[in-house]
């Protein structure tokens, strides 16, 4: 499978990009920077934002596969959220219908529930949007909108929510969310091979002792996630926030510090 991965140059690219070659896959790389040194694959250096620039790159990669990891990892002002995650993704399904690329991978986010309250329970892939932030109000929407390809296009679509990907947990919170970058491998490995799966909801965390979502819609498409952040649980020091980010399965991200203007700076 030939796969374009948009975002190739950031922490999750850069292990995914190894892993899927690793696979056997032909991978196609892009991002707003130059390849890293010791890249062996097609790069191309174009922003995700500009539907020319995609375009362009879709007519000259034969493709069978997006896995799009493009985007601001953090919080800011809701235009430039909705551009870095929602305009992207939308450039790269024009793209996709255009030149009759099938599947899309999507690094969504837990921050696209990230205000729901830890007292509700083990949260499965219907539980409602509740964002904590701008930037899960941008998953949100850019979920919403793989929805729309999926009905009106036929593509296959997998949203993989993903926890907090680390080399290893660095916090409380996250010996519950932690994704490791084995199981980032495997996950998309699985969202990419899956037989037809439409529109699909992943939970992208690791098989975590002490995790808060639902791990079967993952299994569902492939995805067995073999690390627990438990492994680390000793070599994890509390924190002053411990308290206040397990309030909501956003953690940090629900907390006041994170209140701003939606079209301030």
């Amino acid at each position: 499978m030939r796969v374009l991965v948009t975002g190739a140059a950031g922490s999750l690219g850069r292990t995914i990009c190894p892993g899927l070659v690793a696979a056997g896959h032909d991978v196609v790389g892009l991002d707003l920077v130059p390849a890293p040194d010791g890249t062996t694959f097609a790069w191309h250096e174009a922003d995700c934002a500009d539907p020319d620039a995609v375009e362009a790159v879709l007519d000259a990669e034969r493709l069978d596969a997006v896995v799009h990891l493009a985007g601001f990892p953090d919080e800011a002002s809701l235009p430039t959220e909705l551009t870095s995650h929602v305009v992207t993704t939308a450039a790269l399904l024009d793209a996709m219908v255009a030149h009759r690329v099938p599947r899309i991978v999507y690094a969504s986010s837990n921050h696209a529930v990230g205000r729901t309250p830890r007292e509700e329970g083990v949260l499965t892939e219907h539980a409602l949007p509740r964002p904590d932030t701008y930037y899960g109000v941008a998953k949100v929407a850019a979920e919403a909108l793989l929805r729309l390809f999926v009905d009106r296009h036929g593509l296959d679509a997998v949203a993989c929510r993903i926890g907090s990907f680390l080399e290893q947990p660095a916090t409380v919170r996250g010996l519950s969310t932690w994704l490791s970058p084995g199981d980032a491998v495997r996950m998309v490995l699985a969202a990419l091979t899956a037989p037809s799966p439409g529109y699909a909801v992943l939970y992208g965390t690791s098989a975590n002792t002490r995790g808060w979502w639902d791990l079967e819609p993952g299994r569902r498409l492939g995805f067995e996630p073999q690390d627990d952040a438990e492994d680390f649980a000793d070599q994890v020091e509390p924190g002053p926030d411990d308290e206040a980010e397990a309030e909501h399965v956003g953690g940090p991200f629900a907390l006041e510090r994170f209140h701003r203007p939606a079209l301030g700076s």
